[in-house]
């Protein structure tokens, strides 16, 4: 059942284009970033490529856990999936020399692909509902 919900997930991702990604640091600080892109990579992982920004980086470099939040609000319809970042995979990099900008400020910009090993997974709506796995 969990790959059929996980499927069902990745299927509304790719048609909302849209999710969420959560992230914490050691110390259980979280961080909220936004993506646009999830795939299917096998029955238990999904992939999610994005431009992320720094914090959400430095948080999986010390803690690997996530939650990936898709939800439909026009029809109060999602998932979250929840699980460990098993690999970072840089896609691509923009060239972000300005000469105009103070380049102390500047970092590279990465695209990057998340592997995430889904553990769990719930309903996400607002209406109410379990937090118990299908």
């Amino acid at each position: 059942m969990k790959k059929q919900t996980i499927q069902r997930a990745v299927n509304l991702g790719q048609k909302i284009q849209h999710l969420f990604v959560a992230t914490s640091d050691n110390r259980g600080l979280p961080h909220v970033a936004a993506a646009s892109k999830i795939t299917l990579v096998s029955d238990e992982k999904v992939a999610v490529s994005e431009w992320f920004c720094p914090g959400t980086l430095e948080n999986l470099e010390q803690n690997r856990f996530v939650s990936l939040v898709i939800w439909d609000s026009a029809s109060d319809k999602g998932y979250q999936l929840m699980g460990k970042v098993e690999k970072m995979e840089e896609e691509a990099m923009m060239n972000g020399y300005a000469a105009e900008l103070d380049t102390k400020m500047l970092r590279p910009q990465v695209e990057w692909k998340l592997i995430v090993r889904v553990e769990k997974v719930i309903d996400f709506t607002q209406a109410p509902h379990s937090d118990i796995e299908e």
